[in-house]
């Protein structure tokens, strides 16, 4: 599903981070990241794109995929950068979940390594204006399951507000399917300020 506005910057940054889209040359480093991240991930994200990799050229060819994903406006991958250190710290994917009105979904998991130092709230708390200003979103919302404690905190500290519960089937991290309650919140955009959008 692609989306008829414009798309988003290729990068933007907040007060400790770069945030920019994924390329081809980041296999180098995303292929070690995902086998770093994998027991850290298996609980609430193993359907995420780095649980699959297999090797580096299938880093590559994954990156790949997910640059023609941004350039068709299908969906956006992110990585999120210490400006210090410039070693990856998070990862933003945003898709469109909705066309009328127009709905956005924010996801984001934390390296293993910089959990516990606010950046992924930072990451999303400047990926929000982006998404209202550059794609034409009327709502963005954050999808969690219900017992993923330190995702609901970054939807509380992003000013998000619990907008519904719902019961889904996911698959578990041991592959076989669970039913979870997923809990949905939603941000609008007249909640963040002409001075945010425009930063």
């Amino acid at each position: 599903m692609t989306h008829p506005l414009d798309r988003l910057p290729d990068r933007y940054e907040t007060d400790r981070l770069v945030i920019r889209r994924y390329t081809e040359d980041d296999a180098n480093w995303f292929y070690p990241m995902s086998l770093r991240n994998r027991e850290h991930l298996r609980r609430y994200e193993s359907g995420n794109v780095v649980m699959s990799l297999t090797s580096l050229e299938h880093a590559r060819e994954t990156l790949r995929e997910l640059a023609m994903y941004w350039d068709q406006g299908a969906c956006y991958f992110l990585g999120a950068f210490d400006k210090q250190t410039k070693a990856f710290a998070a990862q933003i994917y945003v898709g469109l979940f909705q066309s009328e009105p127009t709905d956005f979904i924010i996801g984001y998991f934390a390296d293993c390594e910089h959990e516990g130092k606010g950046l992924v709230s930072e990451a999303v708390q400047g990926s929000i204006p982006q998404i209202f200003s550059h794609l034409g979103a009327h709502h963005v919302r954050i999808h969690c399951n219900e017992t993923n404690l330190r995702s609901q905190a970054v939807a509380a500290r992003c000013g998000f507000r619990e907008a519904s519960r719902y019961p889904e089937t996911r698959m578990g991290p041991d592959g076989q399917p669970r039913d979870v309650t997923t809990i949905s919140y939603l941000r609008r955009r007249d909640e963040v300020s002409s001075s945010r959008m425009n930063r």
